[in-house]
C-alpha cells in the first residue's frame, strides 16, 4: 500500500479548492495530460471526471470516480485504468499549523493491477506519488500567492477567504 504525504504551505483551503476542480487534475496528477467532470457535481459522492494518458501517440481515455467526500478534508477517488483494473485513492488534507499536511494512500482494488502488486511496482508508486505531491504542492502555493497578490490589489479573487471550496 502506497502511502505519502506532505507539508504545503498553504492553507487546507487552498488545497481543498483545486481537489474540487475536476477541470485541474492534470495540472498536477503525474500522468495525466487533461481531465474534465463527465457527471454528477464533482467531488460529490459517485461524480466522475475522464481523464487522459498520453504515451507517445497513443491516447488513453479512463475515468476517476468519487467514492467518498468529506468536504474539506478527504477525498477517496476509484481511479479505472482500463486493462490494468481499478485503484483506490485517498487524498487526505489536514491542518498543519498555519500549513496543510496532504496524505495520498493507493492501493489497487481489482484487475491486474492488483496481481502484479509487489515491491517494484510500490515503489514505482512512490516515486509517482513523490512527484503528483510536489506539483500539487507548486500548484497549490503558487495559487495562494496569485490570491494573495489579487487580494491585496483590490481585485477579485478565486480563492475562499474562509471556509472550504466548492463541491
Amino acid at each position: 500500500m502506497a502511502v505519502r504525504h506532505r507539508l504545503i504551505r498553504t492553507s487546507p483551503e487552498v488545497v481543498w479548492t483545486l481537489l474540487a476542480d475536476g477541470t485541474r487534475y492534470a495540472e498536477w496528477v503525474v500522468g495525466t495530460a487533461a481531465s474534465r467532470p463527465v457527471r454528477g457535481q464533482w467531488p460529490h459522492v459517485n461524480s466522475a471526471i475522464e481523464y487522459q494518458v498520453r504515451l507517445g501517440p497513443l491516447r488513453l481515455t479512463n475515468l476517476t470516480v468519487v467514492r467518498n467526500c468529506e468536504e474539506g478534508s478527504l477525498l477517496e477517488l476509484e481511479a479505472q485504468a482500463g486493462f490494468l483494473g481499478t485503484a483506490r485513492i485517498a487524498i487526505e488534507v489536514r491542518p498543519w499549523g498555519e500549513h496543510c499536511l496532504v496524505i495520498v494512500d493507493e492501493h489497487p482494488l481489482q484487475g491486474a493491477g492488483g496481481a502484479v502488486h509487489n515491491m517494484g511496482v510500490e515503489t514505482l508508486i512512490q516515486l509517482r506519488h513523490r512527484a503528483m505531491l510536489a506539483r500539487l504542492a507548486k500548484v497549490c502555493e503558487t495559487d495562494a500567492e496569485n490570491g494573495r497578490r489579487r487580494s491585496r490589489t483590490g481585485h477579485r479573487t478565486d480563492l475562499p477567504e474562509t471556509g472550504g471550496g466548492h463541491a
